[in-house]
């Protein structure tokens, strides 16, 4: 089996917030695919603090990764290994390329088992007060200046037009240059929901307001992982 795992949001969330089973499905197997080794020897730390890290057999399964490059791991799940699958944060295969191995199990007819976790994307949604029965999720903006203008001002035309609630997000460290940007292309009027350190006790930040509004209020968003959300 493929056990999707979730990892937190932030370090900081106390493990009441999550499934007792999260740490079941860790203790099942010694075997995971994981985006970046550091992370996630620290997520099966926090859910697991038993688990003997020296047992570990993780296998790098990042943006650059082809079904080609895991023939190890493919061999040891056909002959019944199971195997995790943990995300860098929240859900796997959401804005993360955990996907590649889910659709390679699908097609060989292994089980896939999705564990609840937390999503960003979602909880961002829900907390807007935006149409949550109708939205996009855009990924990162392009990082061309004159192609985020126009997708920016595309997004906001597409909420106008739709009504769909728009979502997207930025590399941390690019954060206030996009609310820079959105500041600056987006009229005074659109509304923009922004959801940063999610899930964090001491830090989280949800608001939304007007751009108009945004402008007076500049939030510090420097390496901080944030949702944006526009919507009506």
């Amino acid at each position: 089996m493929l056990f999707l795992i979730p990892a937190y949001l932030s370090e900081n969330s106390p493990i009441e917030y999550f499934a007792p089973s999260i740490r079941e499905y860790i203790l099942k197997t010694d075997h995971f695919f994981v985006e970046n080794e550091k992370t996630a020897r620290k997520v099966i730390k926090f859910f697991a603090p038993e688990k003997k890290q020296a047992d570990l057999k993780l296998y790098l399964l990042d943006k650059y990764s082809k079904t080609a490059d895991l023939q190890e791991a493919q061999i040891l799940m056909k002959a019944g290994q199971d195997f995790g699958l943990l995300s860098e944060a929240g859900l796997p295969c959401i804005a993360d390329p955990g996907n590649l191995m889910v659709k390679w199990c699908h097609e060989h007819k292994i089980k896939v088992v999705p564990v609840n976790g937390p999503s960003s994307i979602i909880l961002a949604l829900i907390s807007s007060g935006f149409n949550g029965q109708e939205f996009t999720f855009n990924g990162y903006l392009p990082i061309d200046k004159t192609e985020k203008k126009a997708k920016i001002q595309w997004l906001e035309s597409q909420v106008q037009k739709t009504g769909y609630s728009q979502i997207f997000m930025e590399t941390p460290y690019r954060n206030n240059p996009l609310f820079e940007d959105l500041c600056r292309f987006l009229s005074p009027g659109a509304k923009l929901c922004i959801a940063a350190n999610i899930n964090d006790p001491q830090d989280e930040f949800l608001r939304t307001m007007s751009i108009r509004d945004w402008q007076k209020n500049k939030p510090e968003l420097h390496k901080i992982p944030a949702v944006f959300v526009l919507g009506k």
